[in-house]
């Protein structure tokens, strides 16, 4: 089979070009955008074609230009969880870093949450108005978009769990609201923000005393602290199998310590590959073969990948 010819720079260089013109000042446009930065691994090659809308009509304006002209896309968090391979990503990588998608506003035991606020910073504005049950927000790294989309979890809770209603936008720049109970999700995924966007969420909490928020707050932060490395990873990498939690698979099969090149197995936890500060993605997806090629030989186990792998080699 003859391998297909790269996209010429130019096509890349004119949808830019055009997208730009119908973008307000506020919103920021850039071509070859390094993405390494931007991820939790801090690895990965540039994205083709990067925006921060400055608001949901800007980011309206984008999908629908993406949805007619074919152009694809990725919706890019806090780059937890995400292992964005040395090429890059091909068409438009969008973020929401707006002020307009990081409001987190309070309403009783409620809290309306833009895709863009970080759920460390929902956690702790839970703390100060004395509303309990997001304490375990605290202890996931990203914000809330990405939390939705990959309903995350941490302390046995997990996102959908705390969530009301759910506010997205499909590709023709359409908004909806919808109540939490009426969309589908599983372990590590909402099937229906693989093919929407996510604006926000209204989350629900509980009156609790300070002093027990707190606590718990503090309780989740000690886990993490001492359950997971502080070098540069993507979580956990892959997902526990129903014979075993996949770090205590990694434990016994002697894996952790093993290397390539600057990708390294975590010694604090056997799920997370950590990267020395030299690491490639190239080196991170060795590694993550030699860990799946081993349980699959000396356990018969086929570890199936938590984090989500895009991009081109």
């Amino acid at each position: 089979m003859t391998a297909c010819a790269p996209e010429p720079v130019t096509h890349a260089a004119d949808l830019a070009a055009e997208l730009g013109a119908l973008l307000a000042p506020a919103s920021l446009l850039r071509r070859n955008e390094p993405l390494a930065r931007r991820t939790t691994l801090r690895v990965g090659g540039p994205a083709e074609i990067y925006v921060e809308p400055a608001d949901e009509s800007e980011l309206a304006v984008v999908l629908r230009f993406c949805r007619e002209r074919d152009v694809p896309i990725f919706m890019l968090g806090r780059g937890s969880n995400l292992l964005i391979r040395d090429g890059g990503i091909r068409g438009v990588v969008i973020h929401l870093g707006a002020v307009a998608f990081s409001r987190v506003e309070v309403d009783g035991e409620l809290l309306r949450c833009g895709a863009g606020a970080k759920l460390k910073d929902i956690a702790l504005t839970a703390k100060r108005h004395g509303i309990g049950g997001l304490e375990f927000l605290e202890g996931i790294p990203g914000n809330l978009g990405g939390a939705l989309r990959m309903n995350a979890g941490a302390m046995n809770a997990w996102t959908f769990e705390a969530v009301a209603s759910l506010r997205f936008m499909d590709y023709n720049g359409v908004a909806h609201e919808r109540a939490a109970s009426d969309v589908d999700t599983a372990y590590r995924s909402c099937p229906l923000l693989k093919s929407a966007v996510a604006l926000g969420a209204l989350l629900k909490g509980r009156q609790s005393p300070r002093e027990h928020i707190e606590a718990k707050l503090a309780e989740c932060q000690q886990k993490r602290w001492t359950s997971q490395p502080k070098e540069p990873s993507a979580g956990c990498v892959f997902k526990n199998t129903k014979a075993v939690p996949a770090g205590k698979l990694v434990d016994e099969l002697g894996l952790k310590g093993t290397r390539v090149g600057g990708a390294v197995v975590s010694d604090v936890h056997g799920n997370f590959i950590i990267n020395d500060g030299t690491a490639t993605a190239r080196d991170v997806l060795a590694l993550i073969e030699i860990v799946r090629t081993t349980a699959l030989a000396e356990r018969g186990i086929e570890l199936e990948t938590e984090i989500e792998i895009v991009g081109e080699d």
